[in-house]
């Protein structure tokens, strides 16, 4: 079971700053590359890379990668006035997929394919959907704006949770074949 419990704080290492860099830019061409035009924004297959990143990964640079990925898409396709949001909002969906899937903080995690998994992968999307919906009438100053959102969003977070599901059940079957 996930602990709440504080943990030392390990150091830094390099191979961990570059794991972290590598999954970030993941996360960022995934977000940026197939991107498919939704009312005020995009949808994409970024959020399926953050759900893979929670398998393999541990909490701390899941939450970067995600983070700072996604981000930087925003900033980098033109939608700046989402940096701020995105920030908070994917750093809560690998808070979500840890804590719901009782994932330790070193990683090593049930399976893809595991009810946990597939519910807590469910309730990321959901927090994604709700949390962008909410941005969206705030930022545009209308809640039509938000409601709009909400199909792309919607279908945005079932695609993604099929594709982690998908690729990381593979991956996974290629790990316990080595």
């Amino acid at each position: 079971m996930y602990s709440h419990t504080a943990r030392r704080q390990q150091p830094v290492s390099t191979k961990s700053l570059c794991m972290t860099a590598v999954c970030m830019t993941v996360v960022f061409m995934m977000t940026f590359m197939p991107r498919i035009p939704i009312p005020f924004g995009y949808a994409h297959l970024g959020d399926a890379v953050i759900f893979l990143l929670i398998l393999f990964l541990p909490r701390r640079q899941a939450g970067f990668a995600a983070s700072i990925g996604s981000a930087f898409s925003d900033l980098l396709g033109g939608f700046p006035i989402w940096i701020l949001p995105t920030l908070v909002i994917k750093w809560v969906m690998v808070e979500i997929v840890f804590r719901m899937a009782a994932i330790p903080a070193e990683g090593e995690g049930p399976s893809v394919l595991s009810m946990r998994m597939l519910l807590a992968f469910s309730v990321s999307a959901l927090w994604m959907v709700i949390a962008y919906a909410g941005s969206g009438a705030l930022l545009y100053g209308s809640a039509g704006a938000g409601l709009l959102m909400t199909p792309g969003l919607i279908g945005e977070g079932i695609v993604n949770v099929a594709a982690a599901v998908a690729v990381g059940a593979a991956l996974q079957k290629a790990a316990a074949c080595l």
